[in-house]
């Protein structure tokens, strides 16, 4: 055991060493951000593995799904910085990550709903973020002439700017292995303003970009960092940090008998009770590890 301790301690202290981006060793501003080839050649850091779980071990467990406003402040990491140009190398937002790890091929496993039913391809998942729409000037210019200037074409995409929230699917279980609560994080999706609304000109709602099965990601979230609110020396990578739970989450549905309704759909119109039934169910999980003590 004091061997495993070692181990994993020297691999988040080499992590956290390399998040440092060379930046007081470089000789040159083009060298801040890269590893030197000391670093290269002791850069064996990857993601802890999930131990396996037998579902004998498993006494209990319920499924929730969190909604993660990146308006509050605590979660502000997972939003900035929206222009990753303008930023230190492999500090990206939480969507910047995903969506770069899509786009190289590292992440394949990407859905269009939190069950991971409907897998979407590279090409549909684009179709999803982009809508284009024409000016009445250039409506005009196409009926006189049968061209548009691409002047009065209007193309809106999502990016990290129009992100405004985060939905977890997560599940909450009782290992009776180690005799403790766990969570575990099963889904990631970002939610941003839709481009289709936006481009017919209505009032845009909010819409689920895509789901990426998180397991899939968290090689590609190993490597990109948050940046660390208590100390900027040393960002966190993203697999540590959503894994910790270093965000704030609102409950808007859970597993149950009706469908896996959300709790919108069985309380209407008042938001000061929605936010107290997601209390609730935030308390009925934590009184069950306390009342798995209390026979």
């Amino acid at each position: 055991m004091k061997k495993v301790f070692l181990i994993v301690a020297f691999t988040f202290l080499a992590n956290n060493t390399f998040a440092q981006f060379n930046i007081l060793n470089a000789k040159d501003p083009s060298e801040i951000g890269k590893k030197n080839e000391q670093q290269k050649k002791m850069d064996f850091s990857l993601p802890l593995p999930y131990p396996y779980t037998e579902d004998r071990d498993i006494l209990w467990g319920k499924q929730v799904w969190e909604r993660v406003d990146l308006d509050e402040r605590f979660n502000l990491p997972l939003y900035y910085p929206t222009d990753s140009l303008a930023s230190m190398p492999n500090v990206r937002s939480l969507f910047d990550a995903l969506y770069t790890g899509i786009v190289n091929g590292r992440i394949t496993k990407v859905y269009a709903d939190s069950y991971f039913t409907q897998k979407l391809s590279l090409d549909e998942l684009k179709d999803r973020m982009m809508a284009i729409d024409t000016t009445e000037e250039g409506i005009n210019q196409y009926n006189d002439e049968g061209v548009v200037d691409e002047q009065y074409i209007n193309e809106y995409h999502v990016n990290a700017e129009t992100v405004e929230e985060f939905h977890f699917r997560g599940i909450w279980y009782f290992d009776t292995k180690y005799g403790e609560l766990k969570y575990r994080l099963l889904g990631i999706a970002p939610v941003a303003i839709d481009p289709k609304g936006m481009a017919a000109g209505v009032t845009p709602d909010l819409v689920e970009v895509f789901w990426v099965f998180y397991p899939d990601a968290r090689l590609t979230l190993h490597d990109y960092y948050a940046f660390n609110p208590r100390n900027t020396m040393h960002p966190l990578d993203y697999d540590h940090m959503l894994n910790a739970r270093r965000f704030s989450g609102i409950i808007y549905k859970e597993d149950n008998v009706y469908g896996d309704r959300e709790i919108k759909d069985y309380i209407h119109d008042n938001a000061l009770r929605q936010l107290l039934e997601s209390q609730r169910i935030k308390e009925k999980i934590r009184e069950y590890e306390s009342d798995m003590w209390n026979y």
